[in-house]
């Protein structure tokens, strides 16, 4: 799909409407092509998601995100952000979305530069086989983030190519911390693992402790605990609806 300025001024139009609602899909399948790490992690505490940059913070920064339960035959789709700027180290980090149920509608990802009005990039990405947590790995789309730049990303499925203002959209807004700032003043953990995660939320890098925690879950699909990981940072950014189905989804893990 042609980038299109239109397509991108239906986006901003829809952050004053309200996002299409529908029921939470079914648990998700375990991926069986990841053989899970040796060992299981110990029961710890949660881990806890602390902001930085308050100053930075913007009201309405999320798009969509509400799972409101009510039947329909499209999708609801939900970013999984913080509504203010979300925080990476990473120069092409991995993006996580929720698909509540599956579709065979096409999906479009925006990446918009806030210094610009054209969009980044604009494109379709392959429809999810499953409804889930999904993620979107920047690096494959040949996509970096300048370090101190605040970007907008939206995920939509698109119901009428003639018409993008029936999109079922939902985005977040992302930066990258300086690779040296980081590392020194921040001391960001580029390691992935369950400690990593909770060292990083708690630094307020919110898509690396977010990404890691997917990253493992599909390593070791049957473990529970890191569903409970995921549903506590969700629970702390107002992403309830997501946290149950990931909590009803671990229910009858081992």
């Amino acid at each position: 799909m042609k980038t299109s300025a239109m397509t991108y001024g239906a986006l901003v139009l829809m952050l004053s409407l309200p996002g299409f609602s529908s029921k939470v899909g079914a648990a998700p399948v375990a991926d069986q092509g990841v053989q899970a790490p040796a060992g299981k992690l110990e029961e710890s505490s949660l881990p806890i998601y602390t902001p930085r940059n308050q100053h930075k913070m913007m009201p309405r920064a999320r798009v969509g995100g509400s799972l409101r339960g009510t039947e329909g035959k499209d999708p609801e789709i939900v970013a999984l952000v913080p509504d203010h700027v979300g925080l990476t180290v990473k120069q092409a980090p991995s993006l996580n979305w929720f698909l509540s149920k599956p579709t065979s509608l096409p999906i479009r990802f925006t990446l918009v530069d806030t210094r610009t009005v054209k969009p980044l990039h604009e494109g379709t990405i392959p429809t999810p086989s499953q409804a889930g947590v999904q993620s979107l790995d920047l690096k494959e789309l040949g996509l970096t983030l300048e370090p101190d730049v605040q970007y907008r990303w939206y995920i939509s499925a698109i119901r009428n190519p003639d018409s993008p203002s029936q999109d079922i959209v939902a985005g977040g807004m992302i930066e990258r911390c300086e690779f040296s700032t980081c590392l020194v003043e921040m001391e960001v953990d580029l390691s992935c693992d369950r400690p990593s995660v909770m060292r990083n939320a708690v630094r307020g890098f919110w898509y690396d402790a977010i990404s890691c925690l997917g990253d493992l879950i599909k390593a070791d699909p049957r473990n529970a605990s890191l569903r409970r990981d995921r549903a506590a940072l969700l629970k702390q950014v107002g992403l309830n609806g997501v946290a149950e189905w990931d909590l009803l989804s671990a229910s009858p893990l081992k």
